[in-house]
């Protein structure tokens, strides 16, 4: 397999100029952000006179473009407000891309930064009610998708007020039927302050990992503060430390009890005592209310024409071919299951071995061997003396008068 990583250099020699047109219809314009797989743009569809943005892979990866176009196809297929909508894929220039509709407006983690304070309960608790209804159209259909990356980077607001779910280059697609082996590779990754413990141990995701991404997510809008990592929290159970992850009432007086008890639940790191489905959690988020004012953030278009978002370390995302983990978890389970084998042909050995042992001697016939100081009795010696000659067979003779032998 080839590096998937280009160098900063390359990366440089992939990323396209202001002015660019490609396929003869589409203008580059500004980048509106740069990740370690891909880069997108806004872009003018000259055929059409609209603004799209044109997501574009930065790998070498041959296995990774696959999965960028699989990512077009999949977004393609889908019809939700929350989710864009996809229109066009190609590749050119020894590069791919492909065209989707242009979200207007901050992501959420630019719009964390740019506020002093968390935002309103009310406001997240809707955007929440939003995201949980595109969950539950991800999570119903006959082949269920995962997004497996829901992160503030990951979500945008438009002027009216609607949240959008971006970037599926981690969604899994699989049978909503779980006991149907998986045999398309897909990619493996995480983004740590968000990603549940099973996620970052490769041991399989669920809906009920979007589950915990979103509350995740949701703690840090309604707190300010970044959730601690479910590794770090795994290792202060062990540790028999505090739990690093505080309630969020505590963190945000605004915030209730109820609410502060709902993130916890949808945290928890057994993915069993989550909630069962988007459609539950999004039915006791309702509980708490929430507003359907439309609420946006006022930005500057020069802001965000020039300057792409940052994110910080905790919202790269780590990823690697999930077709070399699936490889490495063969070999781990071939391992497991020799020692399983050769543990039970060992036992089966021991067992039969037992039965093939010599006749354990009785107490009575077990003789102590003389001392070299101390000589045996003359009594015991003359007993086994005899009982020798008596167990020495006897010597065949042959009768002369019968000519028997």
């Amino acid at each position: 397999m080839s590096n998937s990583n280009p160098t900063k250099k390359q990366t440089g020699e992939f990323l396209l100029e202001p002015g660019s047109i490609l396929q003869s219809r589409y203008r580059i314009g500004s980048q509106m952000g740069k990740g370690g797989m891909g880069a997108v743009y806004k872009a003018v569809d000259l055929h059409l006179a609209y603004t799209v943005a044109l997501k574009q892979t930065l790998t070498l990866d041959q296995a990774l473009w696959k999965q960028f176009e699989r990512e077009a196809h999949l977004l393609a297929r889908l019809n939700h407000p929350v989710l864009p909508r996809v229109s066009d894929y190609f590749t050119e220039g020894n590069r791919a891309f492909f065209v989707m509709q242009f979200i207007d407006g901050p992501d959420l983690a630019e719009m964390i930064t740019q506020r002093p304070e968390p935002l309103p309960p009310n406001i997240v608790v809707a955007w929440a009610d939003q995201l949980l209804d595109a969950l539950i159209y991800l999570h119903a259909r006959e082949r269920q998708i995962i997004h497996r990356d829901i992160k503030p980077h990951n979500l945008k607001v438009t002027p009216t007020g609607r949240i959008v779910l971006l970037d599926f280059g981690l969604a899994k697609s699989q049978s909503a039927d779980t006991s149907t082996p998986a045999t398309r590779t897909s990619i493996f990754g995480y983004t740590p302050r968000y990603a549940p413990l099973e996620q970052i141990q490769d041991r399989g995701t669920s809906p009920q990992s979007d589950i915990y991404a979103l509350g995740a997510t949701l703690y840090h809008l309604l707190t300010g503060t970044k959730p601690p990592d479910a590794v770090s929290r795994a290792a202060a159970l062990v540790g028999s430390k505090p739990n690093p992850l505080r309630p969020a009432n505590e963190v945000n007086k605004a915030i209730g009890v109820e609410l502060a008890a709902i993130l916890n639940r949808a945290m928890a790191q057994n993915p069993d005592e989550r909630y069962a489905s988007a459609a539950e959690f999004r039915e006791v988020l309702r509980g708490v209310g929430r507003s359907d004012r439309p609420f946006a953030m006022k930005h500057s278009d020069d802001h965000l024409e020039d300057q792409p978002a940052l994110a910080g370390f905790d919202d790269i995302t780590i990823v690697r071919m999930d077709e070399i983990v699936y490889r490495e978890r063969l070999h781990r389970r071939a391992g497991a299951a020799a020692a399983i084998i050769l543990l039970t042909a060992f036992a089966v050995f021991c067992r039969y071995y037992s039965w093939n042992l010599p006749p354990t001697p009785d107490k009575d016939e077990i003789s102590v061997p003389a001392s070299p100081e101390r000589p045996a009795p003359a009594s015991q010696m003359r007993a086994t003396s005899e009982g020798h000659r008596s167990k020495q067979p006897r010597p065949r003779t042959q009768d002369r008068h019968q000519g028997i032998p």
